[in-house]
């Protein structure tokens, strides 16, 4: 089974409004931990799209229209993500997606690749959590070792990271760094059993 970690960062949260400005994901064994491979890039929207752009949004990702500007545009990244998620065998029951907020997400990752075609290329479905996990494996522990419940410690990943004695997610919010940050935290939490 492998894991495709994901982030994005997006010009705001709404996403019939706004639009996906940077995608980042890691595919990893998750057995082995081993990466596979990675991909990060810049996705430019239309001027009209960046001017829809919610202004607090962009002071957490910290991008401006000069930096987004040079990125690809979405159908470039659409091939370049289908290309590698068929190269590495991104297909149901053998894969899936692992992300903070799969929620948020999801649908915007739906702007450059639509769930139709998602489909008729038959990847994953399931789109797991990290706050969920953390959350089972918590309350488990919070029953039988007298540990915290997840509500006392919180379930933001910079929470869960504190919780582990983990460092908090480099700033701004890029998408790799929240990869980057999500692997260490689902290590922390949930462990690759290879290791």
């Amino acid at each position: 089974m492998i894991g495709i970690f994901l982030d994005t960062e997006t010009n705001g949260l709404n996403s019939h409004i706004h639009k996906i400005i940077e995608i980042a994901f890691k595919i990893v064994d998750l057995t082995s931990g081993q990466l596979k491979t990675e991909f990060q890039t810049l996705i430019v929207p239309s001027s009209d799209e960046w001017e829809r752009s919610d202004k607090d949004s962009l002071q957490i990702n910290g991008f401006s229209w000069n930096e987004v500007s040079k990125g690809k545009k979405g159908n470039d990244v659409a091939s370049e993500i289908i290309h590698l998620f068929t190269q590495y065998g991104v297909i149901r029951k053998k894969a899936v997606f692992i992300c903070q907020n799969p929620s948020f997400d999801r649908g915007f990752f739906s702007q450059l690749i639509d769930p139709d075609t998602q489909e008729d290329l038959n990847w994953p479905y399931h789109w797991l959590d990290l706050a969920s996990m953390y959350w089972a494996i918590s309350m488990d522990k919070a029953k039988k070792q007298n540990c915290p419940f997840p509500w006392e410690t919180g379930i933001s990943k910079d929470l869960i990271a504190s919780h582990y004695n983990l460092p908090a997610e480099d700033k701004p919010h890029r998408a790799m760094n929240g990869v980057d940050h999500l692997l260490i935290c689902y290590e922390a939490v949930v462990g690759f059993p290879g290791r």
